[in-house]
């Protein structure tokens, strides 16, 4: 892909990649080349697009309109890089697909956007995401009424997409190319989600920026008063189930109502040639995505789960509903007796016809009691609690808390650090109960009007403390917090820019191992998560690059400077001679160090060692429960032959300490 017209790990085991119920081998198909003809066509179409593209760019011409119109250019590009025309008719779709946007290219260069006005169809849109600046599709399909009444406001359905793994850009514009009528009673949005990797890591964050693009656009056009964010309900099948469990269970608060059909909810037992035992740094990480230890989140959030009876991924909500057994939490099982693997309109009007009293009710502004479960601060909380420290992370954490009158009763576990947010009536002092101790508390004025007390816990006693303080704190002494909890993974679900080096390394063997992750990582983002790899020199960074971005370096002091800039502020020692971390040495000739940690240069940001994503292609191109992470915080790495050899790895602490 060839963005600039516009705008690593280590495979520690193998398992057999195939769906754990179905058998089905995931591994997409061969691609097959269309004909010197048609392939011809698209090259030319493709280039007078991305050319009108440029023209529309000069005429001043921005997002949304030119992300509508590059999402086609965008499309054509992949399938002809990553040769994915799986289907016979593959090519003449994206002879249609470049058609179409070159219509809308017309469109756009007098001003307009007819597409945006659309209703009971469904309608293919680009936004530009914020980690990697490609443009991403989604679709929206409008109620047929929609802004008849302009009192009206209307509920959104988000919908997740199952796996398929004959998924391209330009089949799922295809498939929403707004020719087929569809009669909604509520906004519906499609997610893409980067293809097929269960709403995970860059997939989490696209269903987000899918949601917040249609909601502002409709803002920008004036219609925002008829979206109804109260009313946002999740939902998915399959894969699709498996990142609504996900992001249901993990950001309760956004959704009035979820709707998993299927899916999977645990790594172990799932995938069933995972090792009985896998190292301790990766064994931790599985608490960050298995739906089932967040389970006790349903307390926030209505869930109405659907399985067919007959359906080998009915375990999904039989896991949930088995680790809700002994509590007082309830979710909705609507279960179809005879079916297997399938979910018909039929079923699908069911469970919103069970939904119903959920979505009228809405979203509570404020409810009266908030439990909330996590295990590490990438999911924090929920509502108006939020967990700032933890005593250790991929520990069960957990906040009970009831408001009260003037004040809360909170009961906590792993807990270290606390934010409450007040009710807007609420600003004079609050009694709170936390964890057999009564303190008073005087709230904090926010910058957005509201008031908040924070708590931290210091010697096993919570006392209050100031935001300035906690800020100063962690300054001075690192912490995981939310946005800098790691693993190595982690960064990349934010604005990141990979820097390689342009002087001569300290050892050659080591300056290629560098080299080659970071080509192997440029390669796997682009196929599996269908965006372009921001990369720049080290002598071409900037002020801005350094205050915005997660900074991944790749080589060594030597070659990369910026290594050398950073490198007294990391928790190890690294010269010509050796590498030396947790507490042991290597030879710097063969050995290299990978990890993730808070850059030295913005307190606000990650730097990471000479790694992309530590999980690769056989993980894609498995089930999509194997996108956990490989390598955790750290690790020092061996090269050879066959590849890299992980010598050691391992977490830090949530002071990112080596734990002793």
């Amino acid at each position: 892909m060839n963005a600039t017209c516009f705008f690593a790990g280590v495979v520690v085991f193998f398992v057999t990649i195939l769906d754990p119920v179905s058998g089905q081998d995931f591994k997409p198909p061969p691609g097959k080349t269309p004909d010197e003809a048609l392939l011809k066509e698209i090259r030319a179409k493709t280039k007078t697009l991305g050319g009108m593209l440029g023209l529309l760019a000069k005429q001043g011409m921005r997002d949304p309109g030119i992300a509508d119109v590059e999402v086609y250019y965008l499309a054509a590009s992949n399938i002809v890089e990553h040769d994915e025309f799986f289907q016979k008719d593959s090519a003449k779709w994206t002879v249609d697909i470049l058609d179409r946007g070159l219509m809308r290219a017309r469109f756009l260069a007098t001003g307009e956007l007819p597409w945006t006005q659309l209703r009971g169809v469904s309608v293919p849109r680009g936004f530009r995401s914020r980690l990697d600046g490609s443009v991403q599709p989604y679709a929206f399909t409008l109620p047929k009424a929609y802004g008849m009444d302009p009192s009206g406001k209307w509920p959104i359905e988000v919908w997740l997409h199952g796996r398929n793994k004959t998924l391209t850009e330009v089949k799922f514009l295809r498939d929403h190319h707004g020719e087929k009528a569809a009669n909604v009673e509520a906004i519906r949005i499609d997610i893409y989600g980067r293809g097929n990797n269960a709403y995970r890591w860059a997939g989490e964050v696209d269903v987000f920026e899918a949601l917040d693009h249609f909601v502002n656009n409709e803002r920008r056009m004036g219609r925002g008063g008829l979206v109804d964010m109260d009313r946002v309900i999740l939902r998915g099948f399959s894969m699709g189930g498996a990142g609504a469990w996900h992001l249901g269970l993990h950001w309760p608060d956004r959704w009035c109502a979820v709707n998993p059909g299927a899916g999977f909810t645990t790594t172990r037992g799932y995938i069933k040639a995972l090792p009985e035992k896998l190292p301790y740094y990766q064994e931790a990480c599985l608490h960050i995505y298995d739906a089932v230890d967040y389970a006790e989140n349903a307390f926030n959030v209505p869930i109405f789960a659907y399985s067919g009876a007959v359906d080998g991924q009915k375990l999904a909500a039989d896991l949930i509903e088995k680790r809700l057994a002994g509590s007082k939490i309830r979710m909705t099982h609507i279960v179809a007796p005879g079916l297997a693997h399938s979910y018909p309109g039929e079923w699908q009007s069911k469970v919103k016809a069970a939904m119903k009293s959920a979505v009228e009710a809405g979203i509570s502004e404020y409810p009266s009691q908030v439990h909330f479960t996590t295990y590490t601060l990438k999911y924090p909380g929920c509502q108006w609690v939020e967990m700032l420290g933890l005593d250790k992370h991929y520990e069960r954490a957990e906040v009970k808390a009831d408001r009260v009158e003037n004040g809360f009763e909170v009961k906590t576990k792993n807990v270290r650090g606390l934010r409450l947010a007040l009710p807007p009536s609420a600003f004079t002092p609050q009694d709170v109960a936390i964890d057999g101790q009564k303190i008073t508390l005087r709230p904090v004025l926010h910058p957005n009007n509201t008031f908040h007390l924070y708590l931290e816990k210091k010697d096993g006693e919570w006392r209050g403390t100031l935001p300035q303080r906690l800020a100063t704190e962690r300054i001075r002494n690192p912490q995981k917090v939310r946005g800098l909890q790691g693993p190595i993974d982690d960064a990349f679900t934010e604005p990141f820019l990979c820097v390689r080096g342009t002087d001569k390394p300290w050892h050659e063997a080591t300056g290629i191992q560098a080299e080659k992750r970071l080509h192997r990582f440029q390669k796997e983002w682009s196929k599996y998560f269908r965006g372009v790899v921001m990369l720049k020199d080290d002598i071409d960074v900037t002020a801005d690059d350094i205050a915005s971005r997660n900074l991944i370096l790749f080589g060594d002091p030597s070659s990369n400077s910026l290594i050398g800039h950073v490198l007294d502020g990391l928790p190890l020692t690294w010269d010509k001679k050796s590498v030396t971390m947790n507490g042991k040495t290597y030879p710097s000739s063969n050995h290299l160090p990978v990890l993730i940690y808070p850059s030295p240069l913005n307190t606000n940001r990650y730097v990471v060692l000479n790694s992309g994503h530590t999980f690769h292609a056989a993980d894609f191109e498995g089930t999509n429960a194997l996108l956990y992470p490989r390598l955790g915080d750290w690790a020092v790495l061996r090269g050879g032959k066959t590849g890299d050899e992980v010598v050691d790895a391992g977490l830090f602490d949530d002071y990112w300490r080596i734990p002793r």
